[in-house]
């Protein structure tokens, strides 16, 4: 029984100690992730801002010296190593081939952990190379190997591209955050996994980042006070994590003294190896800690073991005959015979009351297990329904439970957009009131420029359209929109023009029923944006060319005209049942390429207003079918 509780037991607080090292691993990778990301929210927030737009607007003999004051300061706002902005009129060859600069020449910021070489920390800046330097501690059981000193950097780097107001690239900025010897990252990073009080038994946690196997920022000591930075990993975590890419959750030797640890691999922008993210606490006070336990185990265990073999021994002669008589009862009922009895005991102590109470208790089963039986089944019975009972009533809270989600995440939205709405309104005011004063001032005098000034108008009246859209998706009861008689024929015709480009590149055939000529009332723009919807879904259900089926018929019901029916259908691939069944969920996507998950969500509640309705009906290998129910008037 030690002997299988010291293995069990240490083998259990093991396991545990793993796990706690797994999940200490998990919150450091997040934390890492979010730092990540914070860089690349201050270099894309520092790419759309006005500052950067307002002085690339400058003339190009001024602009670079003011770009470079400009960012000078906003890298230590922003708390980056390094910003610098790239042309885009640049040669290629000028710029550096990082893969985050070419994903923002793309048109798409990126945030990625890169290695930097000490060339490219000294062109940076002199001071990042000098802190990137870090010579080399030989380490015992490390890989062999004949570097001095790493010159390299690890880096946060960021990069998003910088566009003038119609659009049009101009260049990339570019900014990252320096790991080696960051001590602020790693002491943060620490206190987070390890907080005060953490640990029980005095045990100690420390995090480390490492460039390759050689660390570049920790809070392990070599020495008192002394980082253990330039120290490597032993070869057998190098194998695991650099050279198979697994995560190393055991223990394991750290500089001076062993430690649970945890070593997770960092990859760059081409998913190569280049790092690794460590955590881990001292693994001494709990092995102390489970050996004295186990002492004490032992200790209790010895003196019961003491106190039992002189009971033992004092009341085995008169236990003896007793205790073999009932021994011998129990073997003949276990093998059918249900009427055995101890039967008379001479000795009057505690085991003949006891072998007079065992015979009374073997006529009350025997009375009792029939009865024990018919209740058994009966509780069976219950139970089954019961746990269906119980089953249904779980489903419908995680029924409730998701829609509670949709619906927090909805009013978050709801929110966030009626607020952009509004502060964009402004700054449309200001510019239509400014346009029009122009007008006023300039007279005849500004004919030369009246295209320009009424591309200005058509624009702000273009910007009030989509303010009302996000007014209308934040508020839909307060835009219900104006309505008029609508023609199916004409609207699906107005349709197809408008995705008349989608039609061209997809190689898909149109196919047109229009066997209704009924007018619906309803406001004409917002069934546009439905069928239009409709329709960019079937031409994205086909990228490999296809047909793409519109019809509109009459709804009758019981002989009378109730409105129209709309249907788009395509040859795609069809949707999987499981799919068809949350279709119209808000935030549900079915792996559509740069879908949100809210445009069918969208055209269903655009319908539902009317009182009509959006169905959908589809299998797997059979193309999908979309159709709209729009009564002739809407219902009030």
């Amino acid at each position: 029984m030690l002997a299988g509780l010291a293995y069990w037991g240490g083998d259990y607080l093991d396991r545990l100690l793993v796990t706690k090292v797994r999940s200490d691993l998990t919150v450091a990778q997040g934390y890492f992730e979010r730092v990540s990301e914070g860089v690349g929210r201050s270099v894309t927030s520092l790419a759309d801002s006005e500052r950067l737009a307002h002085v690339l607007r400058d003339t190009p003999a001024t602009r670079a010296g003011k770009v470079a004051e400009l960012l000078g300061g906003l890298q230590g706002e922003f708390k980056l190593d390094f910003l610098q902005f790239f042309p885009v009129d640049r040669s290629e060859h000028d710029l550096p081939a990082w893969p985050v600069i070419q994903s923002a020449l793309a048109g798409s910021a990126k945030v990625e952990t890169e290695i930097f070489t000490g060339p490219q920390l000294f062109t940076l800046s002199p001071a990042l190379a000098t802190q990137a330097r870090t010579p080399i501690i030989p380490t015992p059981n490390a890989r062999p190997e004949n570097r001095e000193a790493e010159t390299r950097g690890l880096v946060i780097h960021a990069a998003a591209p910088v566009r003038d107001v119609n659009g049009r690239l101009l260049g990339v900025l570019t900014g990252g955050v320096l790991l080696n010897k960051n001590l602020d990252f790693i002491d943060r990073l620490n206190a987070i996994v390890y907080p005060d009080g953490a640990l029980p038994f005095g045990s100690a946690g420390t995090a480390t980042l490492f460039l390759d196997d050689v660390r570049v920022a920790t809070n392990v000591r070599l020495f008192e006070g002394e980082r253990a930075i330039g120290t490597r990993v032993s070869a057998a975590v190098y194998d695991t994590v650099l050279g198979r890419g697994q995560t190393w959750l055991d223990r394991a030797f750290v500089v001076n003294d062993w430690y649970v640890s945890a070593y997770a691999p960092l990859f760059d922008g081409q998913k190569q190896r280049i790092g690794m993210l460590y955590v881990g606490f001292l693994e001494g006070p709990f092995s102390a800690a489970r050996r004295q336990a186990l002492a004490v185990v032992v200790g209790l265990f010895a003196a019961a073991m003491l106190v039992a073999g002189v009971f033992a021994a004092f009341w085995a002669r008169r236990v003896f005959r007793p205790i073999e008589r009932m021994h011998a009862t129990m073997h003949a009922i276990e093998h059918g015979n249900a009427d055995a009895r101890v039967g008379t005991i001479a000795s009057r102590d505690e085991l003949g009351v006891v072998a007079g109470h065992f015979d009374r208790l073997l006529d009350q089963l025997q009375a009792q297990a029939d009865s024990l039986k018919r209740w058994g089944e009966s509780l069976d019975a219950k139970v089954a329904a019961r746990t269906a009972e119980l089953e249904q009533a779980v489903a419908d809270l995680k029924a409730a439970q998701s829609q509670l989600v949709n619906n927090e995440k909805l009013a978050a939205i709801g929110q966030l957009t009626a607020g952009v709405a509004h502060e964009i309104n402004n700054p449309i005011a200001v510019i239509q009131g400014n346009l029009d004063v122009l007008r006023d001032l300039l007279g005849d005098a500004a004919k030369p420029v009246e295209p320009e000034t009424k591309l200005i108008q058509e624009q702000v009246h273009r910007i009030r359209l989509i303010v009302a859209k996000l007014l209308q998706f934040a508020r839909p009861q307060d835009y219900v929109g104006y309505l008029e008689p609508v023609e199916p024929a004409p609207l699906i015709q107005d349709c197809l023009v408008l995705v008349r480009h989608l039609l061209k590149k997809g190689n898909i055939a149109i196919e047109q029923h229009i066997d209704s000529t009924r007018p619906v009332i309803c406001n004409k723009n917002e069934l546009q944006q439905v069928v239009i919807n409709l329709l960019v879904n079937a031409i994205q259900a086909m990228p490999d060319g296809g047909v793409l089926s519109i019809a509109a018929e009459d709804w009758d019901e019981a002989d009378m005209p109730v409105g129209i029916r709309l249907a788009v259908a395509d040859t795609g691939p069809g949707i999987s049942q499981p799919d068809l069944d949350r279709l119209f969920e808000p935030f549900f996507t079915a792996k559509k390429p740069g879908g949100n998950g809210l445009g069918l969500w969208v055209s269903k509640t655009l319908i539902e207003r009317y009182g009509g309705r959006l169905t959908a009906a589809s299998a797997l290998g059979a193309g999908a079918r979309f159709t709209i129910w729009l009564r002739c008037e809407p219902l009030a």
